[in-house]
C-alpha cells in the first residue's frame, strides 16, 4: 500500500547514524544520501524511509502515530530494541509477545531522537 514514508529530523547526521544502527538488524541499509537527506531500504533497492533535514522545524506526530518495521525474526526485534536504546533512543515497550494483537505478534517499541515512535515486529 505505501511506497515510502518521509520524516523531518532536527539533526540529519545524528538521525542518519541512529537509523543506520537500528535498521541494520532488520536487514535495511542506507540506500542514498545527500546533504539534505538520507534514504533507507533493502540493500540494492529503493528507499522505504527517507529522513530530511528540518532543523528546528521537525516535530513528531501526536499520539496514535507510529511506524512499524517488519523484522525477519524475534532476535532481530531484540537487536533493533537494544540498538535503539544504546544509540540514545527511549524504550517504549521491551521486546516480547503482544497477545492483545495476536498469539504470534512479537514486537518492541522505541522513541527515536526526534520523538517518532517506532516499532519492530515479527509475526
Amino acid at each position: 500500500m505505501l511506497g515510502h514514508l518521509s520524516f523531518g529530523v532536527n539533526d540529519l547526521d545524528r538521525a542518519a547514524v541512529f537509523y543506520d544502527r537500528i535498521l541494520a538488524p532488520l536487514g535495511f541499509v542506507r540506500v542514498w544520501s545527500n546533504p539534505s537527506g538520507v534514504g533507507f531500504g533493502p540493500k540494492g533497492g529503493g528507499d522505504k524511509l527517507a529522513l530530511f533535514s528540518k532543523p528546528h522545524l521537525a516535530a513528531a506526530p501526536g499520539p496514535g502515530f507510529h511506524l512499524a518495521f517488519n523484522a525477519p525474526s524475534r532476535e532481530a526485534v531484540d537487536a533493533f530494541h537494544a540498538a535503539a536504546v544504546n544509540a540514545g533512543g527511549t524504550d517504549c515497550g521491551a521486546p516480547g509477545l503482544r497477545p492483545q494483537y495476536s498469539a504470534t505478534y512479537y514486537a518492541a517499541f522505541v522513541i527515536d531522537l526526534d520523538g517518532y515512535k517506532l516499532e519492530a515486529v515479527y509475526q
